[in-house]
């Protein structure tokens, strides 16, 4: 059965669309074919990241005012075989498109594909409950700061009004050795927190800004794919394998490593 997943966030600038393109890729190197659909009208930027947005000739809007069908907008990864995209619309007039309309775009989608990932505008504005409201689940990305778990809180208690088979989160941009040195919360606490399962965490690595630079995955090997592989097996096959950012950091090098980390 396919899933559509909303990818959200309490705040904007905690890497929620870079997630998304990551975590799409990743599910599509698990062998599923897998949609990344943007429904941040006039703000998007899934197709930047993803390096696309040169070969956009329709979007999401040309599918809803049936200036062309779902197929034609399509764009297909360069990077990860069974990956697609439907991207946003440039610059439109919001209150021209509803929750019917993400609905309608969803449930075509659902057809073809075996994952929807819904890329969620931040803030819990009008933008975030269209695309809830066309998810059966959902993920909300956060970061170690106070802020932004506050934030991902209040998200979480909007989404638990909203009839979703599961609510979950990704911790991002996880500093291991401030983990390390109790600088800052660590998975455990965030779970305590916010009262939801905890799907993966994605350490403050330089390899994920690839995706963002060049548009393809990180190395395989690296920080930032294998804690992305972690979170996109854990949600393909309901395991709860979390990535330890601190490792590298404990013993003796790991010290040595804290320390050079700390200066730089």
């Amino acid at each position: 059965m396919t899933r559509a997943i909303v990818i959200t966030s309490g705040k904007g600038g905690v890497g929620k669309t870079t997630v998304t393109a990551n975590l799409g890729r990743m599910l599509a190197c698990l062998g599923n074919k897998v949609v990344l659909l943007d429904t941040d009208i006039g703000l998007n930027n899934l197709d930047v990241i993803m390096g696309l947005e040169n070969r956009i000739v329709y979007d999401i809007m040309d599918v809803i005012e049936n200036r062309c069908r779902i197929k034609q907008a399509l764009i297909e990864d360069e990077v990860a075989e069974g990956l697609f995209v439907l991207p946003s619309a440039h610059s439109y007039d919001t209150s021209k498109i509803n929750g019917q309309n993400i609905k309608a775009v969803v449930r075509s989608l659902k057809e073809k594909f075996d994952y929807v990932l819904i890329d969620c505008p931040a803030g819990i504005e009008v933008g975030f409950h269209r695309a809830v409201s066309a998810a059966d689940e959902a993920v909300v990305v956060t970061t170690p700061h106070i802020s932004a778990i506050r934030d991902a809180d209040k998200v979480i208690q909007l989404l638990k009004s909203y009839r979703l088979k599961d609510i979950s989160f990704i911790l991002n941009r996880v500093r291991g050795d401030m983990e390390l040195r109790q600088e800052t919360v660590g998975v455990d606490d965030v779970r305590e927190i916010l009262k939801a399962r905890a799907l993966g965490v994605v350490p403050e690595d330089d390899d994920i800004n690839i995706l963002s630079s060049s548009g393809r995955l990180p190395d395989k090997g690296s920080a930032g794919y294998d804690a992305t592989f972690m979170a996109a097996k854990n949600l393909h096959y309901g395991t709860d394998f979390i990535y330890d950012a601190a490792k590298k950091y404990k013993g003796f090098f790991g010290s040595i490593k804290r320390r050079i980390k700390k200066r730089l």
